[in-house]
């Protein structure tokens, strides 16, 4: 049985409808209004903004997950929990991951906000894990192979200096928060699965200033660098359409 469920051109502008929805609140969110404000309090900020567009927080369909959003600070890579205790100072790199569902389709994208002033390695790195999607997006086009996609975002990280974290994966997105295929963020030109017109993907690469090593934190879900250093993500849903890949978070 196929693994990978393809998407029509309806089904494409319906998980649009959820993507632009989160593109918006991006929109809202600069790094000068995180600053002294809690992650707890930034996620129902969050929350909020989902509701007034009649749609709900994706990741709350997640098993014994509570939050519209990941909000991951630093040396977070991922997955890092919401809390009044976190509160967003000046220097930060904030990681903040949202998905949205409504009508039944879903979009996740995130975005990696510089609380200035950042010192420069920090800002390389954030640019450097941008600059990677954007290389990643541009090769989601029918025919082409995954292992260029995970190439593509490896050749630039290591280019300058930094890793790319193996253990977490983009995914396939739309009629669920994740679906097959995984997308590796890194690998070799030409392997891999073949992409195909329809599939819906989210990139989502988590590229380390020192090493690619993680470590899972007691909470259950926040994962950090092994050497405490910091981290960047950006991510975007992505149709892989008959004129090329369109960015439905965007």
């Amino acid at each position: 049985m196929r693994d990978v469920r393809l998407k029509s051109t309806d089904d494409i502008e319906r998980i649009r409808e959820a993507g632009r929805i989160i593109a918006g609140i991006f929109a809202e969110i600069s790094g000068e209004t995180l600053v002294d404000r809690s992650t707890l309090e930034v996620d129902r900020f969050i929350e909020e903004r989902i509701q007034r567009h009649r749609a709900r927080p994706s990741f709350k369909t997640i098993r014994k997950y509570d939050y519209a959003s990941c909000i991951s600070l630093n040396n977070e890579i991922v997955h890092g929990i919401p809390s009044k205790n976190k509160i967003v100072r000046a220097g930060d790199l904030v990681k903040i991951d949202i998905g949205v569902v409504k009508n039944g389709y879903f979009a996740d994208s995130c975005v990696t906000f510089l609380v200035e002033p950042v010192a420069e390695r920090a800002a390389l790195l954030a640019r450097t894990t941008e600059e990677a999607l954007a290389r990643a997006i541009a090769l989601l086009r029918a025919g082409n192979r995954l292992g260029d996609v995970g190439a593509a975002i490896q050749s630039l990280a290591e280019s300058r200096g930094f890793s790319v974290v193996r253990e977490f994966t983009g995914h396939g997105v739309g009629f669920a928060v994740h679906e097959q295929p995984s997308i590796p963020h890194f690998g070799r030109k030409g392997t891999g699965r073949v992409i195909e017109e329809g599939m819906v993907l989210a990139v989502e690469p988590m590229i380390n200033e020192g090493a690619p090593d993680v470590l899972s934190l007691r909470d259950g879900w926040t994962v950090v660098t092994a050497d405490g250093r910091l981290s960047a993500q950006y991510e975007h849903t992505v149709a892989v359409t008959s004129k090329g890949p369109v960015v439905l978070t965007a």
